[in-house]
């Protein structure tokens, strides 16, 4: 892989955004943001909920979807694994991810997490054209809280990654790998942003 042709090569790196046991980074701490999802889902009465997850590979939809579901079930929630949609992290892959999970009448949840925001406005535009409302009739959480969720039509409620401090822990990190220095990976607090599309 990658990471080990550069550490076979000596080549001071630190990873940003994701993360690999081993190596340092500095990121969100997506299993928290996903535990965040789950307590807001849970309080506003959802019980039946499913989750577009996102690419297997990446750390940050692993540790988002295991925050979630982990939470969910602690809470008392039942969250079968058919209800968990891996699928791309684009507005296509959450559009088809969504039409997967509401095509199944005998489960239809009333809630849906998406691993990232363009997933999470693919599966709003599904769910409209089932002809369902949402924040109505259906919540949508997304995550990163980009720019665009809270100017949507409907805003979407969103886990705001603090990205600039990421950013700036990875420059720091990197200062201190290039000193020589042992460093530990740094995980920063997300927060939960809910808007019109969950309230």
């Amino acid at each position: 892989t990658l990471l080990a042709e550069l550490t076979a090569r000596r080549v001071p790196f630190v990873l940003m955004n994701r993360r690999v046991s081993g190596f340092p980074s500095s990121t969100c701490d997506d299993i928290r943001g996903g535990e965040l999802v789950a307590e807001h889902l849970w309080s506003s009465g959802h019980r039946v909920v499913s989750v577009i997850a996102g690419e297997p590979y990446a750390s940050t939809a692993v540790d988002r979807v295991a925050g979630f579901v982990d939470r969910w079930q602690e809470l008392g929630g039942d969250i079968p694994d058919s209800a968990v949609v891996w699928s791309r992290f684009d507005t296509v892959g959450g559009r088809d991810a969504a039409e997967e999970i509401l095509h199944d009448t005998a489960r239809r949840p009333t809630a849906l997490f998406a691993v990232n925001d363009f997933a999470a406005i693919g599966a709003m535009g599904a769910a409209r054209s089932q002809g369902l409302q949402v924040g109505k009739d259906m919540a949508v959480v997304g995550y990163n809280d980009t720019s665009l969720a809270a100017q949507l039509p409907i805003s979407l409620s969103s886990v705001h990654s603090p990205m600039l401090e990421i950013g700036r822990s990875a420059v720091q990190l990197l200062l201190r790998v290039l000193n020589g220095e042992h460093v530990e990976s740094i995980r920063l607090e997300p927060t939960l942003c809910v808007r019109e599309s969950s309230a």
